[in-house]
């Protein structure tokens, strides 16, 4: 009986949207646009890393600026990831880099790679780094978008080259993107 209920249940919910008011219908299906999005980075378990990363729609593409403490210096592998789970102490939970077009990873200026690949971002003798770049690949709206994913910042410099991950260690930050006013 029980099973015959959900079953009905189920079907009602997949065939009868009538349950929903008529502005929910419409906000189910209205396009968001997004023109700006950012993500707090904080540290995994045993770091100290912390900052902002912003990204923000251009005609050009997707301007992205990083400013990033608490690292060690050099160079340090920077992406984002293809989930918005930043729960894990490790950073594990945000899975593998974001890569929707199912491109190989590579730089941030070639034309086949990841849609999270970034690059590196490089941290000075402080241990402060900044990013300033424009980025053609990324989207913040639409079925690409990096909105609601995560920003990870690994130990250690991105190769570019290995595949899937560029070979950069562990995930030592992370944030997940919202939308920015």
């Amino acid at each position: 009986m029980k099973k015959n209920i959900f079953i009905f249940c189920f079907a009602c919910i997949l065939t009868n949207t009538s349950f929903m008011t008529a502005q929910e219908e419409h906000l189910m299906h209205q396009k968001i646009i997004v023109n700006r999005a950012a993500a707090l980075i904080t540290p995994t378990k045993g770091n100290s890393i912390h900052g902002v990363v912003t990204f923000e729609k251009t005609k050009k593409g997707i301007h992205v600026i990083a400013n990033l403490m608490g690292l060690s210096p050099g160079k340090h592998g920077f992406h984002i990831h293809e989930f918005g789970d930043i729960t894990s102490d490790d950073g594990s939970s945000a899975g593998g880099h974001f890569n929707p077009m199912n491109m190989p990873h590579s730089t941030p200026t070639s034309e086949k790679r990841h849609a999270g690949d970034m690059g590196n971002i490089e941290a000075d003798e402080n241990g402060n780094a900044h990013l300033d770049y424009v980025d053609s690949v990324m989207e913040l709206d639409g079925n690409y978008s990096i909105v609601g994913h995560a920003v990870i910042v690994h130990m250690k410099e991105d190769d570019l080259t290995t595949q899937p991950t560029g070979n950069a260690g562990p995930r030592i930050g992370c944030g997940v993107i919202g939308i920015a006013k």
